[in-house]
């Protein structure tokens, strides 16, 4: 059958190229053409919002990892639950509130007693030192956080404290003639956040400051008195930079 005859055949068109085509020969594989398993072109007339093809890749439909997510929540309750229990019979002085995340280390030195209230983040090391008393409130993040106390030091609700210091006592006498004698009871002063404080990064908070509610220690300032409410310090010597009700 000649080329022409096989396009009447097939309703096709000749190929152009003035040669003849060999037909296949028989029980030859044919391959297919190289669009053949391409999606189809999208209609010119189906307009902007026609729905298109399902997407193998598409994301699965909400809810289908939710058991997943689930046992990786009770597995991190069950590692913060048996770090709890390790601290505790570690450091006796040492009371842990409920649901309290200890995701880095926690270390007590000197005898000092520590109580951290519910659903309070540890990250990275926490060090507590000191004859004193140390009272942290609830829903408090301490991160890398360094805590002398020779008389209490008391951290509201909801605070945030970054790898600051809070120390309430200076340790040698002011004096220059009793530099080198033991302190005084002058040396120390009890220390206060009041809820919702942020104490940035290399801040140092001396003895006998206290910090009002909802302030912010910038990063690095010495802290030497007391900090009014709802606004932000830095520098030192420190000095009001915003008062968040102007």
């Amino acid at each position: 059958m000649t080329t022409r005859e096989q396009s009447v055949a097939t309703g096709r068109n000749p190929v152009p190229t003035g040669r003849s085509v060999a037909a296949p020969r028989a029980g030859a594989e044919i391959d297919p053409p190289a669009d053949a398993g391409a999606p189809p072109a999208p209609d010119a007339h189906a307009g902007p919002d026609a729905p298109s093809a399902p997407d193998a890749d598409a994301r699965p439909a909400p809810g289908v990892g939710a058991p997943h997510r689930l046992a990786q929540h009770r597995a991190a309750r069950l590692v913060f639950a048996a770090k709890a229990a390790y601290y505790r019979l570690r450091y006796p002085r040492l009371r842990l509130g409920r649901d309290v995340q200890i995701r880095g280390r926690i270390r007590l030195r000197r005898g000092v007693r520590v109580s951290i209230g519910d659903r309070t983040r540890i990250n990275k090391l926490v060090r507590f030192a000191g004859p004193g008393e140390v009272r942290v409130g609830a829903d408090c993040l301490l991160n890398a956080t360094w805590i002398g106390c020779w008389t209490t030091v008391v951290v509201g609700d909801r605070c945030l404290l970054s790898d600051c210091q809070l120390v309430d006592n200076t340790f040698h006498n002011l004096d220059p003639d009793r530099r080198h004698d033991p302190p005084l009871p002058a040396t120390r002063a009890p220390i206060e956040l009041a809820a919702n404080v942020w104490v940035g990064a290399g801040a140092l908070v001396m003895k006998g400051v206290r910090i009002g509610r909802d302030s912010v220690v910038g990063a690095g300032t010495v802290v030497r008195a007391d900090v009014p409410p709802r606004v932000v310090v830095i520098g030192n010597p420190q000095q009001i930079v915003k008062r968040f009700d102007d």
